[in-house]
């Protein structure tokens, strides 16, 4: 049987936002033109929709465990976080994209701890493997804060990695992509992003509501 927390959910919707939001829906029933691709994570905490405040259309949104962004890899087998990406871009044309990492993310903590399968197939081991590359990045391992460094140094490195697409890094040399880094506190809902001189981690506006950071990365 469907669930019924969803046939609830579905009859809210119907009561409430789909009447004063018909308009937009019967628009984006012809096209869509988000302006921001958003890579998170899966995990149910975070999502981006609600963490920005967005309406039907305006964030194309992927999400995968720990919020990776593989290299980019024409070897034909099967990329599903880059065929995303490259839709996003190629198709739609987004303007930013945004990689959102958040605390404690199950799959960083996997890696860190070298968790145990869950299968045989080991589908999500295989996957957190892409965090290695990051791993120089955070420092060292015995500090008490070192998933938050590792949860930072994936945003990161999913960060470099986009640049390794070359339909990415043509249209960050000349202007038309940028891409940022950000981290969602779960707990306490700040959202901090990264400094494209630094690489460090701030929040994103201050006590009033003010922005205080750029946050394009650079192309080197």
């Amino acid at each position: 049987m469907f669930p019924e927390f969803l046939t609830e959910g579905y009859r809210a919707f119907l009561a409430d936002r789909f009447p004063t939001e018909r308009r937009r829906f019967a628009q984006l029933a012809q096209s869509q033109e988000p302006q921001i691709l958003v890579i998170s994570c899966c995990d149910s905490r975070v999502a981006p929709e609600a963490i920005f405040d967005a309406g039907p259309g305006e964030l194309f949104v992927i999400r995968n465990v720990a919020n990776i962004v593989p290299t980019y890899e024409p070897d034909g087998a099967y990329h599903g976080t880059s065929a995303a990406i490259e839709f996003a871009v190629q198709a739609l044309e987004v303007k930013h994209i945004v990689v959102l990492g958040h605390a404690t993310c199950g799959g960083i903590k996997a890696f860190a701890n070298k968790a145990a399968p869950l299968s045989s197939s080991n589908f999500i081991g295989k996957w957190v493997s892409l965090v290695g590359a990051a791993e120089a990045k955070a420092g060292d391992s015995s500090a008490p804060d070192y998933l938050t460094r590792m949860e930072h140094a994936m945003v990161s490195q999913s960060m470099e990695n986009l640049l390794s697409f070359p339909f990415i890094k043509e249209r960050v040399e000349d202007g038309r992509l940028n891409i940022h880094g950000a981290h969602f506190g779960v707990a306490n809902g700040v959202l901090l992003v990264r400094n494209p001189e630094t690489g460090d981690f701030h929040p994103a506006v201050d006590d009033t509501g003010r922005k205080i950071l750029p946050t394009a990365v650079a192309c080197d």
